[in-house]
């Protein structure tokens, strides 16, 4: 039985309940292994890892599940919503899964799943991209985090997320797609909020390309040396590696480490 660890304030204010939307895919013959619960990151919904990673990940074996936290994607609008109620969306669908979950974070959703890890006893994590948020973030890119300090939405073209190697009418389709985040969610990133400590300490994967326009080299290696090794990288790919050109290679070398790992 998954158990999800609650706080004292989670009681006395509990983040008020929506409908989300979670998309599936499961293998065909259930060898026990642990379900793998995907978090998309700002903007983006579960439809991003619907398009390739979700039947893949059950091809391995795998059960997939991809959530839309409250805002994104399919789920009830939540204009005011904050990391702690992107957290807790994740910790409830990751507590409704029949085995304790892997929890896989791309971009801001990776600080998401830093987040649940302190309230969700997960069997690993993998901060996909990581955009974890304070002035490094805005410093890299500054004409696309501008207008969030206004209250606007952060900007991410399609140039910004894929290489060169993904068709543009693809790259602008899956661009077009994207919605943003609360306001108060993106100033909570680009102001930097530490996580408390992740429950049970599960083994962290960090994967990203060192051509990340969006990511540096540098914040790849931090985030990883922080939970105590290094990143797997993947030279040549853009940010959104689940809809990029070569998006097998993340995803088969990651489900590759769950394998050796579980």
């Amino acid at each position: 039985m998954t158990v999800s660890v609650l706080r004292l304030k989670e009681w006395a204010h509990p983040v008020a309940p929506v409908r989300r939307e979670v998309l599936s895919a499961t293998p065909e013959l259930d060898e026990g292994r642990p379900p793998v619960l995907f978090v998309p990151g700002f903007g983006h919904g579960a439809w991003a890892y619907a398009e390739h990673w979700l039947e893949h990940t059950a091809s391995r074996g795998f059960p997939a599940y991809a959530v839309s936290p409250r805002g994104h994607g399919a789920s009830e609008a939540a204009p005011k919503a904050d990391l702690r109620a992107y957290a807790h969306d994740v910790v409830q669908v990751a507590a409704s899964l029949p085995r304790k979950a892997v929890l896989a974070g791309h971009g801001a959703g990776a600080l998401v799943v830093t987040h649940a890890l302190a309230r969700y006893p997960a069997r690993a994590a993998v901060l996909l991209s990581p955009v974890l948020g304070g002035v490094s973030t805005a410093l890299r890119n500054p004409g696309l985090v501008l207008p969030a300090l206004f209250g606007g939405g952060l900007r991410l073209p399609a140039g910004q997320l894929f290489s060169r190697e993904l068709p543009v009418a693809a790259a602008r389709a899956y661009a077009k797609r994207l919605g943003r985040a609360s306001t108060r969610a993106q100033w909570q990133l680009l102001r930097g909020v530490t996580p408390e400590r992740a429950v049970g300490d599960p083994p962290v994967l960090v994967v990203g390309s060192p051509d990340d326009k969006i990511v540096s080299p540098s914040a790849l290696k931090d985030a990883a040396r922080a939970y105590g090794g290094a990143p797997l990288l993947f030279p040549g790919m853009g940010h959104d590696l689940m809809l990029d050109a070569r998006w097998r290679e993340p995803i088969d070398a990651t489900l590759d480490w769950l394998e050796k790992s579980h």
